[in-house]
């Protein structure tokens, strides 16, 4: 099979799942069999050098990918689990191209994508289409975090991205939360329920 009459397989996953702060990002990705990618990987498993590096390796070389951001107002609505479904079909469904199969990182499927998916437990580690999606995802991410560092200084969101480090929790305590932090989150909805009491 060529590269124009082969299966479109759409690799999906996020980032941003468990911060208390910022959005879920998920990315969607095409790869192109003809143009390689080496390095591939969990992002997790990659320095931040070495997903940066490869970050706009995979924007020229992929047939399509779409980035969705899911900001967290939406995600205090739907909750996180329903906000990150919503967003892996709302990638998939932004493709350029019309994927013939979506492989999704986890053990659930959305309901709603416009193609047949797979559930791959580990797949950002096994799969190079959601191993690009997972970088995409990541890389994207910790960009908003940083920016958003300056708009709320004093929380630390360019080092510990949101999530529920000691030092942010600690900067939550003494600032309060600000508007990028998830109400539905147990340690801000706590601070929230405090304050009014009082």
């Amino acid at each position: 099979m060529n590269e124009q009459t082969g299966p479109l397989i759409a690799g999906v996953d996020e980032a941003g799942r468990g911060p208390l702060a910022g959005p879920v990002v998920v990315a969607a990705v095409i790869l192109d069999p003809q143009r390689p990618i080496d390095g591939l990987n969990d992002s997790k498993k990659l320095s931040e050098a070495k997903r940066e590096s490869l970050f706009p390796l995979i924007l020229e070389r992929a047939r399509a990918h779409c980035i969705v951001v899911i900001e967290p107002e939406d995600i205090d609505r739907l909750n996180i689990f329903q906000a990150t479904m919503t967003g892996m079909s709302r990638a998939v469904k932004g493709l350029s191209l019309t994927a013939t199969e979506a492989w999704i990182d986890g053990n659930r499927l959305p309901k709603d994508l416009p193609c047949p998916g797979r559930a791959i437990v580990g797949g950002d580690a096994l799969e190079p289409a959601i191993s690009a999606a997972s970088i995409l995802a990541k890389v994207s991410r910790d960009r908003l975090m940083v920016a958003m560092e300056t708009q709320h200084p004093g929380y630390g969101f360019a080092v510990h991205k949101g999530y529920p480090t000691p030092a942010h929790l600690a900067a939550l305590e003494r600032l309060g939360p600000c508007h990028q932090h998830r109400r539905s989150f147990a340690p801000v909805k706590r601070l929230l329920d405090q304050a009014k009491l009082f």
